[in-house]
Formats: structure tokens, C-alpha cells, sequence
């Protein structure tokens, strides 16, 4: 256990030496985020024998807890910080005019969302909604996620206190069990089942910061449930509202193979724009593929006769891209010399 305890140590070194916020989440990346040592530890884990596995994993999630702990107390020391030196250098002039009212606008998020409904309502899909604060059953298990599933590790949510079994939401995707569930009862004796077709657009949740994560952020799930139901339905779905959202043909849309427990097949969906400061650049913005039989049997679907598709979209790096933004974080920070340019 030697490394973990000198990673613990490193952990708690790079917090004590770094002098505010930024730099923290910074350092916190390094250990705690979707790329860093800690997970690399997890990852290792499934090349371990049964019986190693059991008491390796024990000891990396007492060395996660040791740097979460580390990182909290960190962060609470430089909000003292700040705080006493944010009480000792403000003053309030009362005899000051007051500010005047201004014209607000719709956030540029917001924008993208609506974007979003509007081209995919064009084509016949729904806008479905769901809660945020979710049952495990549904966030995971249903999702052909069980429990000690690894991709659970990749999704580090926020956990209800006293609520085992109750998380923020990592992902829109529960909508599509409530969706399918709801669908079925309503068209019980229906031969066949009418085609469902979704988006469900929403806040969601990850223990993740820095300039391209943000713990809450937004996503847009698609679902496309019936009869016949293709791999080639989900291409041309997909090209088509990336080519208009973007409001170009000089667009090329790339479907690379990748692997999502809620589908198979699975691919990442990348694009590459034909000119402008982005010319020739692959970037990824979306996941989808059929969805998993296991998946249709928890929404009541017969996967021997229904099929359907699934994607994911991030609306907020495609506000990225479509404004050139560079850091995810200035569209939640609330500073409104920034977001009064989206007017």
C-alpha cells in the first residue's frame, strides 16, 4: 500500500501549496478527476485476481477518501482566506446612487437548448422531462449499469446524505426508462406499438471541474423506439441536426466505435469543420448507438421485435463551438460583462 499512501501524501502536498480556487480544482483534476491517479487505480483493478481485487479496491477507495478529505479541508481554508480578506477590503458607501436596471436576455445555454427542441421537433421527436433527483434503479441499474459495474466509477455522483439509494442524476438517460415504461402502458394494446421519439433535455451531475467539466452541467438525450429501427435512422438523424445546428453543409460528421454499457453498438460522434479557426480539427461532441436489449427489457420493450436507437449530446459544448468559448466555466460563473454579449 506504499503508493497509495504516497500518493495520499502527494495529494495533500499539491493542496497545501496552492493559493486559491482555480489552482485548487487544478490540482484536484490531477487526482480526483475522470483522468487522474486515482482513477487510474480503479482501472487497474479489473486486471487483478478476485480475491486481490476485494482488498486493492478497499485500500484505493480509503486513499479516495483520504484526498477528498484533504481536498475539503483545503478548500475551506482558502475560503477563510478569502472571505476575512474579502470583509477587511469592501466598503459600503450608502450614499452611492443605485444601480439602474438593465434588460436581461436568455442565457446562451438556454439559447442552445431551445435550438436543440426546435430542429428536433421539426422531425417528429418530443421533448420528455424527468426528475434530477433519481433512484439508483433508474440512473444505473435499468441502464444495464448494476451495481460494481465499472463505468459506475467513470459517473461520480452526488449521493443524497441518508438516502442509499438516491443520487443526483448523472446522465439524462433515466428519462428514457420512465419514457418507455409510461409508453407501454399507454399503448398496452396496441399492434404494433407507435414509434416513440424523445429528447429529454436537463441538468445533470458529476464530482467534475475544470475548464471543459463543471459538476452540473447539461445534456440532451435522444431515443428513437419501433419497429425497424436502424443503425442508418441514427446516422442520418444525427448528420442532419449537426449540419443545421450549425447552420453549414461544410461540415463532415465521423461515427467512431466506442463502448457504452446502455447500447451495442456503441460509437463517438466527432465532427470537423471545413474552414474557419476550427478547419480540419476532430472534435467530439455526442455518444449513441442501438440500444441494449437489456436496456428495452427494464423500459417493457420486446427486443426481439422493437429496436431503437440512443444519443447523447452535451448542449453545453456545443455553445462552446458555436460562440467559441474556450472554458465551460465562464457560462456559469454569472459575470454579466460576459454573457451580456449573448443578448
Amino acid at each position: 500500500m506504499d503508493n497509495l499512501d504516497q500518493l495520499i501524501n502527494e495529494a495533500r502536498t499539491a493542496f497545501d501549496a496552492v493559493a486559491d480556487a482555480a489552482a485548487l480544482e487544478q490540482a484536484k483534476a490531477r487526482f480526483l478527476g475522470k483522468n487522474g491517479l486515482i482513477t487510474e487505480q480503479l482501472k487497474a483493478l479489473g486486471k487483478l485476481a478476485p480475491e486481490e481485487k476485494r482488498e486493492r479496491g478497499a485500500a484505493v477507495n480509503r486513499a479516495k477518501t483520504a484526498i477528498e478529505q484533504a481536498l475539503e479541508a483545503r478548500r475551506e481554508g482558502l475560503r477563510q482566506v478569502a472571505l476575512a480578506a474579502q470583509l477587511a477590503a469592501e466598503r459600503l458607501d450608502v450614499t452611492l446612487p443605485g444601480r439602474g436596471s438593465a434588460l436581461g436576455g436568455l442565457h446562451p445555454v438556454s439559447r442552445t437548448l431551445e435550438r436543440i427542441e426546435q430542429l428536433f421537433h421539426s422531425i417528429g421527436f418530443v421533448v420528455a422531462d424527468g426528475p434530477e433527483i433519481e433512484t439508483d434503479w433508474h440512473n444505473f441499474t435499468a441502464l444495464n449499469v448494476p451495481p460494481n459495474h465499472p463505468a459506475r466509477s467513470m459517473q461520480d455522483t452526488f449521493f443524497l446524505e441518508g438516502e442509499k439509494d438516491v443520487l443526483l442524476r448523472t446522465h439524462t438517460s433515466p428519462v428514457q426508462i420512465r419514457s418507455l415504461l409510461a409508453h407501454v402502458a399507454r399503448y398496452r394494446d396496441a399492434d404494433p406499438m407507435p414509434d416513440l421519439r424523445l429528447i429529454a433535455p436537463g441538468r445533470v451531475y458529476r464530482v467534475d471541474s475544470d475548464a471543459t467539466h463543471s459538476p452540473m452541467f447539461h445534456q440532451v438525450e435522444g431515443l428513437w423506439v419501433g419497429e425497424d429501427v436502424s443503425f442508418a435512422d441514427l446516422k442520418g438523424v444525427v448528420a442532419d441536426f449537426l449540419r443545421k445546428f450549425f447552420e453549414t453543409e461544410q461540415l463532415q460528421v465521423r461515427f467512431r466505435p466506442s463502448f457504452f454499457p446502455f447500447t451495442e453498438p456503441s460509437a463517438e460522434i466527432d465532427v470537423a469543420f471545413m474552414g474557419g479557426a476550427l478547419e480540419g480539427r476532430w472534435l467530439e461532441v455526442a455518444g449513441c448507438g442501438m440500444v441494449h436489449p437489456n436496456v428495452l427489457r427494464s423500459g417493457g420493450i420486446d427486443p426481439e421485435r422493437y429496436t431503437g436507437f440512443a444519443f447523447g449530446f452535451g448542449p453545453d459544448r456545443l455553445t462552446m463551438l458555436r460562440y467559441g468559448v474556450d472554458d465551460l466555466r465562464l457560462f456559469f460563473e454569472g459575470d454579466l460583462r460576459f454573457l451580456a454579449q449573448f443578448r
